[in-house]
């Protein structure tokens, strides 16, 4: 992450960039991309769609900069941004299915928690982004952002129902993924 020069503040970079200074932007995009290009990483397929997806969102938040009031933490408000922007990006270039069969909740595989911790960070985000659309947007707005099943809903257009239908497949499959490496890791046939 590059670090803001001893002259500017994030307040300060916030103030020039809402007078519409290009060089501001550039160095509040510097701040927070690498950091929020991981944010997109997580609703895309691939790198190219992830930065597409980082764009698009810095375009938001510099058309939104002065939404911003100073309540919350700044990187938190340009994250939301980025999530919001990331599943709107899939909206549009994605069909997304509507799973409601929630009769599977409860039917997940158990996996070891130690092989499950030891799992590389790329190797689980390739798992992740490996999940159909709509099983990556709804498990990652739960498991990494935090969001309610109520919130999910709103915010992708689902029910709550299919919202936990959606968590709950996509974390029989993350387990399922889990139990094929971890029989691999000890010689197992799996």
């Amino acid at each position: 992450m590059m670090f803001l020069e001893p002259k500017y503040t994030i307040h300060h970079l916030i103030d020039r960039c809402r007078a519409g200074e290009r060089k501001a932007q550039e160095l509040l995009y510097k701040q927070f991309a690498s950091k929020m290009l991981g944010v997109c990483m997580r609703y895309a397929t691939d790198r190219m769609e992830a930065e597409d997806m980082l764009h698009n969102g810095f375009i938001r938040v510099f058309h939104k900069m002065d939404d911003y009031r100073g309540d919350g933490s700044f990187e938190g408000w340009v994250r939301r941004i980025m999530v919001h922007s990331s599943i709107e990006y899939y909206r549009k270039h994605h069909k997304m299915m509507q799973i409601i069969d929630i009769d599977e909740a409860g039917h997940e595989p158990s996996v070891n928690p130690i092989a499950a911790a030891n799992l590389d960070a790329k190797v689980l985000m390739g798992m992740i982004q490996q999940l159909a659309p709509g099983y990556r947007i709804v498990f990652n707005l739960y498991a990494l952002e935090g969001y309610s099943h109520k919130e999910i809903a709103e915010i992708v257009g689902i029910t709550e129902g299919a919202s936990k239908s959606q968590l709950s497949r996509a974390r029989t499959i993350l387990k399922e993924q889990i139990a094929k490496i971890e029989g691999k890791s000890y010689g197992y046939a799996g």
